[in-house]
């Protein structure tokens, strides 16, 4: 197929057991050519992430207080780590740097030992060449990523490299700082391993069998999404769909490779096949949508004036003030005489007066009135381009569910639509959608 390049999540990592599985993932297709490993995470729910106990050796550090009782409690972790998986490897002397560097080298620095460390262990486990990502990973002195650069030493340092280990979720500065990606950056390494290699599929691997329909916290038991677009992606991670680092999906995007997640722990499922379009997997949806999800914390502000759509430039005063707020606008629905603005209500704190004030002054409306506590609702689907009736359906979704609609807004690509409803009746607008499009079809 070509190669492939596998990242594996902290709970996938977590104690020998986890990476026991994880290696015979990896050697079970001789493709899977680059490792991209996070941090050991938890191993129940209350236990604590490698990555959070860096942390807290680093505050203690940092203030000139004793670390040494949870500096060995990591120690620890990774010592029986490598009893357990049978191997002949010390990590004495990298725990002896780090204690004696954690103190002035930098809260990133101290982050990203869960991964240098589990990095380690992995590539010895696998007999793969370790890469320290320091080498490969590159960050401008102000923290910012510098991708083309990346990509460039990647290549450089894997060419000729069979088989290797990549940590993830840190990197070096130009000027020699180790700097880190924010929360799940690994995420990103592995895109950028993916992009450098020319990798054939990107496989995340995780603790669920793919990307699920809608929230399991709020429909029982939602089907996974077999296949899906980076464009349905980015409109469903705008309401709050956190599969991927956001960052994570540009570097393949661009390059036209697919992401599938993957389930560490039942690795026989297919998973979800995130492409660039649906021709790229060769698949023909039979469903209208793809997912659903929705989002809490909007306030429309609605507004009236007769003749409204025969002023030229009314739309624009209106965004002007917004604008000259500070205030970013999520969507402008509108008929010929009202206007709707659709904002996140946290960005309205403290403004809200001073919003209506600027807007009676600029366009003059007849009616002007501020609602809060509004939800978003989004309804993702490439099949909605081949399906009449789509809106209609939703919408007596909604109407049988006895769920008021504020607003309705369809971006031109026909690819999604989005509803306005009050914030309490969220969950039960997307379980109606959901009955209706997802249910009625198993």
């Amino acid at each position: 197929m070509g190669i492939k390049v596998v990242k594996f999540g902290g709970s996938s990592l977590a104690d020998a057991g986890q990476i026991k599985k994880a290696a015979a993932i990896i050697k079970s297709d001789e493709d899977r050519r680059y490792v991209v490993p996070s941090a050991p995470g938890k191993r129940f729910k209350d236990d604590i992430k490698v990555t959070d106990m860096l942390y807290a050796c680093y505050e203690k550090a940092s203030l000139g207080e004793d670390f040494k009782t949870e500096f060995a409690q990591i120690k620890k972790r990774y010592n029986d780590i490598i009893a357990e998986l049978g191997l002949d490897l010390s990590l004495e002397t990298q725990f002896a740097q780090i204690e004696a560097s954690l103190a002035h080298a930098g809260r990133e620095y101290a982050a990203s030992r869960g991964e240098y460390l589990n990095g380690i262990v992995i590539s010895a486990y696998l007999g793969y060449t370790f890469i320290d990502a320091a080498e490969v990973i590159v960050f401008s002195d102000e923290g910012v990523m510098m991708r083309h650069e990346t990509v460039a030493a990647l290549r450089a340092r894997l060419k000729g490299v069979q088989n290797a280990v990549i940590p993830g979720f840190y990197g070096r500065s130009v000027s020699g700082v180790v700097r880190t990606f924010s929360r799940g950056g690994s995420d990103v390494t592995g895109s950028l391993v993916a992009r450098a290699v020319h990798a054939a599929v990107y496989e995340n691997w995780t603790d669920v069998s793919g990307i699920l329909v809608a929230d399991p916290r709020v429909v029982e038991d939602p089907i996974v999404i077999p296949v899906i677009t980076y464009k349905e992606l980015r409109e469903l991670s705008y309401m709050g769909f956190s599969v991927l680092h956001e960052d994570a999906i540009f570097p393949v995007r661009t390059a036209g490779i697919p992401i599938n997640i993957r389930n560490t722990n039942a690795p026989e499922d297919d998973g979800t096949l995130i492409v660039p379009d649906s021709d790229a997997a060769g698949e023909t949806t039979t469903r209208t949508i793809t997912g659903i999800a929705g989002k809490k914390g909007f306030c429309a502000i609605n507004m009236e004036k007769g003749m409204m759509n025969s002023e030229v430039g009314f739309i624009r005063d209106v965004l002007n003030v917004f604008a000259d707020l500070g205030i970013n606008v999520e969507h402008i629905p509108s008929g010929i005489d009202t206007l709707s603005v659709i904002a996140d209500a946290a960005s309205l704190e403290g403004k809200q007066e001073q919003l209506l004030s600027a807007l009676r002054k600029a366009v003059a409306p007849e009616h002007l009135e501020l609602e809060p506590d509004i939800a978003l609702l989004a309804v993702v689907g490439r099949g909605m381009r081949k399906t009449r009736g789509t809106a209609a359906r939703i919408f007596a979704a909604l109407a049988h569910g006895r769920i008021n609609v504020k607003m309705i807004d369809q971006g031109s690509s026909e690819l999604n639509v989005i509803v306005g409803v009050n914030e309490h009746d969220l969950h039960q607008a997307i379980r109606c959608i959901y009955d209706a499009f997802i249910s009625s079809t198993l």
